[in-house]
């Protein structure tokens, strides 16, 4: 009872928490510290890949690959056991996997190159995009409707 009494003294007294409490009847949805730290630590790698990628620092995004995508598949494996974020997560992954490449493809040049018609060699993208927006697809149109009633579906 003394935790009970000390944590509602935290939440009173922290302005950021007071606002955000939950509603009485409200479920919670809770993460772990060190999955939110990675994720985090996730959106730092993301946007120092990005910010490469804008300026052409070439060595830097392309470095900026590599924890940007592991943590990235990380973060998926750590939730497989929730399908709306695993379902989020794998499109995530696939969009840095497709954000990757269209990168690649403009530091190295070959993204203007003809593939066929009017679409050049950066449009191969789309590949990676569309599984990303196929997975969010599954989750909306046929997942969530067959589980409405489960805490998990957002």
């Amino acid at each position: 009872m003394a935790t009970e009494n000390s944590n509602k003294h935290l939440l009173e007294d922290h302005p950021v928490l007071n606002v955000i409490a939950p509603e009485p009847n409200e479920a919670l949805y809770n993460i772990p510290l060190h999955y939110r730290k990675m994720e985090n630590l996730h959106i730092v790698f993301w946007l120092f890949k990005d910010v490469a990628w804008c300026m052409v620092w070439k060595p830097l995004g392309i470095i900026m690959i590599f924890p940007t995508l592991i943590v990235s598949i990380l973060i998926a494996w750590r939730t497989k056991e929730y399908v709306s974020e695993l379902c989020h997560n794998l499109a995530i992954t696939v969009w840095i996997t497709a954000n990757s490449y269209w990168m690649l493809s403009e530091f190295f040049g070959f993204d203007t190159h003809i593939l066929f018609g009017t679409y050049t060699m950066k449009h191969l993208a789309i590949i990676p995009f569309s599984l990303g927006l196929m997975v969010l697809g599954y989750y909306y149109l046929y997942w969530k409707p067959r589980h409405k009633d489960e805490l998990e579906t957002m």
